[in-house]
């Protein structure tokens, strides 16, 4: 199995590299369109190559996926840790009745009585 992760890791990984290869072009990523840029009097831009910008596309995307995940499951994890704290607190009541259900009797006889 691990050579199977391994082969797909390669493949994965020679494939990233054929398409970096593929888009070296340079091209120019602006940060605010030409027609408005004309209204703030400057206009910012950068030039990088195609497969950076498509490599950094897909990272934001799966950050911004991760992200909107992570909040939407927040109802969930707060619901786990809830009942948990609900759990242990019924547990430590369980075991303080028990504790009252043998007081005052003979330790052999209250442990033969949990035992049964």
């Amino acid at each position: 199995m691990r050579y199977i992760k391994y082969t797909l890791i390669a493949v994965f990984g020679v494939a990233l590299i054929a398409v970096a290869l593929a888009n070296r072009g340079m091209v120019s990523l602006q940060l605010i369109p030409t027609e408005v840029a004309g209204w703030f009097a400057m206009n910012p831009q950068i030039e990088l190559p195609l497969f950076i910008v498509i490599f950094g596309g897909i990272v934001v995307g799966l950050f911004v996926g991760f992200v909107w995940e992570w909040i939407r499951e927040h109802g969930h994890r707060a619901e786990a840790a809830r009942q948990a704290r609900e759990r242990r607190r019924l547990e430590r009541e369980v075991t303080r009745l028990k504790g009252e259900k043998h007081e005052g009797k003979d330790e052999v006889l209250a442990l033969l009585d949990e035992a049964g």
